[in-house]
């Protein structure tokens, strides 16, 4: 049977601790890579979510300010047929009633348009609110995905201080005095 002596054995010490600390760095490697991927993932999903969600949005924004515009046409036309009525009423009954009646029409249409303005900006609103949730869904995850690889990298070097410790431990051992019986 070979004889171990001391060199032996820190020789096969270094050796197992080497293999060790090259399974572990590509191990790491490995997870590098994992996190690169997820992270340019991520980014891409971000990306597409604003490039199909902006342009909803600028939509949105013109649509309403449209809008607005036909509600301050439809109360200024309002205004005027209501002073062609004030200059009209003593010459003609008959135009007054037809007149009020155009008036009353442009009011209902006028409220029409003001309900429209008000539905249309809820659904803003509420589109508003969801890409909120999506962007916080977002967030959420890559959160997790950091926590994740805070854990999966802070083990591995809890693992390797543990390891050196050990080594010190052992080579400290080795270089005491040796006690013979």
């Amino acid at each position: 049977m070979p004889r171990l002596d001391h060199e032996t054995i820190l020789l096969a010490f270094a050796v197992v601790t080497g293999l060790a600390m090259l399974l572990q760095t590509i191990m790491l490697l490995a997870i590098v890579v994992a996190v690169r991927k997820t992270a340019n993932s991520v980014r891409e999903e971000a990306e597409s979510l604003r490039s199909a969600v902006m342009p909803v949005l600028f939509d949105t924004r013109d649509l309403i300010a449209n809008t607005q515009g036909v509600i301050a046409s439809g109360q200024e036309l309002l205004a005027n047929a209501q002073g062609l009525l004030a200059r009209v009423s003593p010459k003609i009954e008959a135009a007054t009633a037809d007149l009020a009646a155009i008036a009353d029409g442009l009011r209902a249409q006028t409220a029409v348009m003001q309900a429209t303005a008000t539905e249309i900006v809820e659904k803003v609103r509420k589109q508003s609110n969801r890409l909120d949730e999506m962007c916080s869904s977002v967030l959420d995850t890559v959160d997790r995905a950091g926590g994740f690889v805070t854990h999966a990298v802070s083990m591995p070097v809890r693992q390797i201080s543990g390891m050196l410790a050990s080594v010190k431990a052992i080579i400290e051992s080795l270089r005491g005095p040796v006690v013979r019986g």
